[in-house]
């Protein structure tokens, strides 16, 4: 069984890397049929990976060399590594057993913590820029975030079910099941905060502050190049998966008997999650400052996640 869960590893990471080029494939081209442009070709993004991977990988002068290195194997080595414990096309999680929400919430810290790190170790004052917005950012959607997840534990633990905080648990009871009228108004809140909440994780429009290629040349990423930035691009889209993976997970649980027809089922749930969390608003909104990200988090995500704690609670009342 070990054995088994240690070939799997691979088997998803790379399967999970070409999904996640293949989102990122449709994302641009959806977006650019929206603006009314032509787009790249469809499988831009892997031309993009094959192009990096043979260029030239330059540390900048003064940089903190290992540091600046380690980075962008980090930011794509844990979102792999969340999606071990993330139950995928009603497939039990590879993982089940050794971790729990909690667990998978503060992992999803690692990859922007790696853009910090990145970014401070380069030497740069377009990165060092970028790096601070990225610290801000991360501390902006992370009591929206806090409140969604603990409010979900919470309708489990309210429900009678055991270990609430297990994925696989909340996968198999859906929460929509849980609750009446009043509740489900709440839960729609909580899911809406959640995909905002993507937005900022991935730093889609109107959250990429901490990027702005326009304003600070791609922010932590302005001094990489050639092999580590291909790992950041691919962290980009694995995350992406990861991310939308744990959505469906706590809100979009339903399966087919079939496993073809919920391998299907699972990419379909992916596609309306990017696309609503991803291609739609950076499509429509413009960036936001950053100071305006965290009034956007702090302020407004975080009173509707309390809006919709509260209505699930009364909900249990009646």
């Amino acid at each position: 069984m070990i054995l088994l869960k240690i070939l799997l590893v691979p088997v998803v990471a790379s399967v999970s890397i070409i999904i996640g080029l293949l989102y990122k494939g449709l994302d641009r081209i959806l977006t650019a049929k929206m603006q009314k442009r032509v787009g790249p070709p469809f499988f831009q993004p892997f031309f993009d990976v094959e192009k990096l991977m043979v260029k030239e990988n330059i540390v900048p002068q003064g940089s903190l060399k290992w540091l600046f290195n380690l980075m962008p194997v980090i930011a794509l080595s844990v979102p792999i590594l969340i999606l071990l414990y993330l139950p995928l096309a009603g497939a039990e999680p590879i993982l089940s057993g050794y971790g729990d929400l909690i667990l998978i919430v503060y992992l999803f810290i690692f990859p922007g913590l790696a853009l910090v790190l990145g970014g401070f170790s380069a030497n740069s004052p377009y990165a060092g820029i970028g790096a601070q917005r990225e610290m801000v950012n991360m501390l902006s959607y992370e009591f929206p975030l806090a409140i969604t997840v603990i409010s979900l534990a919470w309708l489990q633990s309210c429900s009678g079910i055991a270990s609430p905080f297990s994925l696989t648990v909340i996968s198999n009871n859906p929460v929509w099941g849980l609750v009446g009228p009043l509740g489900s108004i709440g839960l729609l809140l909580l899911f809406l905060i959640l995909l905002a909440v993507m937005a900022g994780e991935l730093h889609r429009v109107p959250f990429d502050a901490s990027k702005a290629e326009s304003e600070i040349a791609g922010g932590s990423l302005a001094e990489y190049s050639g092999r580590n930035l291909a790992l950041f691009y691919l962290a980009d889209a694995v995350k992406t998966i990861a991310f939308a993976s744990l959505l469906i997970a706590l809100f979009l649980p339903w399966n087919f008997p079939s496993p073809v027809l919920n391998i299907l089922f699972f990419l379909v749930k992916l596609f309306i999650v990017i696309f609503f969390s991803s291609i739609l608003t950076k499509t429509v909104m413009a960036r936001l400052r950053i100071s305006q990200i965290v009034g956007a988090y702090w302020i407004y995500a975080t009173l509707i996640a309390f809006i919709g704690l509260l209505l699930i609670w009364i909900d249990t009342l009646i």
